[in-house]
């Protein structure tokens, strides 16, 4: 995830490597910390693969300054990390979040859509904390007022999550076939006023024959 943080926040603009740490520590520090000795190596990783460059600038006190960019490989390495996850990017909750964070950076709609439509249905599947014989234990089942309670709070917090998938999920789809609808109408504004695509094809393929009789007519002659 750390990787996915740092293509993300640079996919925007271009960061130091120090202002990138913070906003990564922002997003997801308060889980699991952001330490130079993981964040430089993923930086030297991804500018090996090409999908970052670097450049030095004068730091307020003369020191340079490491500026990183996303090349328009790493630009692309982004949306296809995004368009299609691991699968622990849908399961777990935190590296979910963390995919939500740059899923925006699609610009199509529909693939937003079927990333959330994953985790919908990994959501939907049967599954807890704890389990007896592969069977999910339920809030019924529990004795301990303490796993009761995580099990709770899990049930409060999966209804809400699923509130909100389907209502974005429902409003993406309803983009999609707006620009759907947005495409085919301009498709029809190119079209000559009262044709249709194939009476316009039809036309457009009589006069080509009728043009190629005219200069085969002077040789028949």
């Amino acid at each position: 995830m750390l990787e996915l943080c740092i293509l993300g926040f640079l996919f925007a603009e271009p960061l130091h490597a120090y202002d990138l740490k913070a906003r990564i520590s922002g997003l997801s520090g308060h889980v699991r910390p952001v330490s130079d000795g993981a964040l430089h190596p993923a930086i030297k990783r991804l500018q090996a693969a090409g999908y970052l460059s670097r450049r030095a600038e004068p730091g307020e006190r003369g020191a340079p300054r490491q500026v990183l960019s996303l090349t328009d490989a790493g630009r692309a390495e982004l949306l296809s990390r995004l368009r299609a996850p691991a699968d622990v990017e849908i399961t777990d909750r935190h590296s979910f979040f963390i995919l939500l964070a740059f899923l925006s950076s699609l610009p199509d709609p529909a693939d937003q859509a079927r990333v959330l439509r994953r985790r919908l249905a990994f959501m939907d599947a049967p599954g807890s904390f704890f389990y007896d014989d592969g069977r999910p234990l339920r809030v019924r089942d529990m004795t301990d007022r303490f796993r009761r309670g995580m099990l709770q709070l899990a049930a409060a917090s999966s209804k809400a999550d699923r509130a909100w998938l389907e209502k974005t999920i429902a409003e993406l789809d309803a983009e999609s076939a707006d620009r759907q609808d947005d495409a085919e109408r301009a498709d029809r504004q190119d079209l000559p006023e009262g044709a249709d695509r194939k009476d316009h094809a039809e036309s457009a393929d009589g006069q080509g024959l009728a043009e190629s009789a005219g200069r085969q007519a002077p040789e028949s002659a």
